[in-house]
């Protein structure tokens, strides 16, 4: 499989060749990183609807028409949009699509087309807002970018939240038992047996080298030998 994912600037794209193995891990790691007790919350340039389009009242006469050229519109965006005109109710087709995670809905009726505006509402905290049909596209690309950088500023402060600096392997024993599963951060001496010996008494396991080194103390977490790099250290799960 082809996947792209784009940079927070929109600008910088990084493809590359993935397995199945793969992909269903970062499937894994997006559901468990930003979703609810309400199903998926799907980041928007990952999501395989980003907008959709509800009609509300669709058989009052122009509403359907109306919704059609909005979904029309915002197609032209390049954006990935679905009008859903089923005969369920509108109650419905919120709780469905917030459910699969897709990060703006837009909803249009009777009432809204008089006045020449639509409500966008926001997967991540639910808020709704009012918009001018006239700008409503402009109106939608900045909701998403809103909505992509509300994830990643949620997901960096849980990750940010759950990451303990230890000096030592008592303190990473004591930290995870207060505090629950999340990231160490600690030195090493770069000794396979260390590695092996933190992960045999704490049950956390090297996770990754980071290319930006800090110095959290000289000696390694496990023997006490001069420590040569900052680790992370987790659970696999």
């Amino acid at each position: 499989y082809d996947v792209t994912f784009t940079g927070r600037d929109n600008k910088l794209q990084y493809p590359f060749q993935t397995s199945w193995g793969s992909t269903t891990r970062l499937i894994g790691a997006c559901i468990m990183t930003h979703s609810d007790n309400n199903g998926l919350v799907l980041p928007p340039a990952i999501a395989p609807i980003q907008v959709v389009v509800v009609p509300v009242a669709q058989h009052k006469p122009g509403v359907l028409d109306a919704a059609a050229a909005l979904r029309d519109r915002l197609t032209a965006l390049e954006l990935r949009v679905k009008m859903d005109d089923s005969e369920q109710s509108p109650g419905w087709k919120y709780a469905q699509y917030e459910m699969k995670g897709v990060p703006l809905r837009v909803e249009l009726g009777p009432r809204d087309i008089a006045e020449g505006k639509c409500v966008l509402v926001s997967r991540v905290d639910r808020s709704k807002t009012v918009v001018s049909l006239d700008g409503v596209e402009d109106a939608v690309a900045e909701k998403l970018a809103a909505i992509r950088d509300e994830l990643y500023e949620k997901a960096l402060a849980n990750r940010q939240a759950h990451t303990y600096d230890c000096t030592s392997l008592d303190e990473i024993k004591q930290k995870l038992g207060e505090n629950g599963d999340g990231f160490v951060r600690a030195m090493w001496c770069g000794d396979p047996e260390c590695e092996d010996k933190v992960k045999e008494l704490t049950e956390v396991g090297s996770r990754c080298i980071p290319f930006d080194q800090e110095q959290l103390s000289d000696k390694c977490v496990c023997c006490g030998r001069p420590a040569k790099k900052l680790v992370y250290w987790g659970k696999a799960y």
